[in-house]
């Protein structure tokens, strides 16, 4: 039982047999047309965004699955405040601000692929990236915000079971 594991990033719900799925399967001898339409079946709430698929083929009995990741947390909060792209300059140019709960919910979407083992260190990792983009939080520079998680002036909001 020989597997073969393909890996690609495809906007949600608009697979083709287009590179660089279509190539990448071709050898496998499954049916790509098939597996184009399952996975823009599982990836079709997240239209938009860009989505990490791992398409698992036996080679034997050329039966596949299709697992779907999270899309980057980048691409999480640009569709949560509904930017097309971050700043050129983070540091000086700020495009969009998140709420302290579009915040959370990000990081509730992407805790199981983050280092974070609690809501509050998770808020941290997200409102990282939010600095990198350009986008503050709370009306507050993300560094800030993250000094301020730090010092626990959110606890009240961000001391929740995930």
């Amino acid at each position: 039982m020989a597997l073969e594991k393909i890996e690609v990033l495809i906007e949600g719900g608009k697979a083709t047999a287009a590179p660089p799925l279509g190539p990448a399967l071709g050898p496998l001898k499954v049916n790509i047309g098939q597996v184009v339409a399952d996975i823009n079946k599982k990836t079709a709430d997240f239209k938009g965004m860009k989505v990490p698929v791992k398409v698992i083929v036996d080679k034997d009995t050329k039966e596949y699955t299709i697992e779907i990741g999270t899309p980057p947390a980048s691409q999480l909060i640009k569709s949560e405040i509904n930017i097309s792209k971050g700043s050129g300059t983070p540091d000086k140019t700020v495009v969009g601000n998140m709420t302290v709960d579009q915040i959370k919910k990000v990081a509730r979407m992407k805790f199981d692929s983050l280092l974070a083992n609690d809501l509050k260190a998770a808020v941290r990792e997200i409102a990282g990236t939010c600095y990198s983009l350009g986008v503050t939080v709370d009306s507050k520079p993300a560094r800030e915000f993250i000094a301020d998680v730090k010092a626990g002036k959110y606890d009240s909001v961000l001391n929740e079971e995930i």
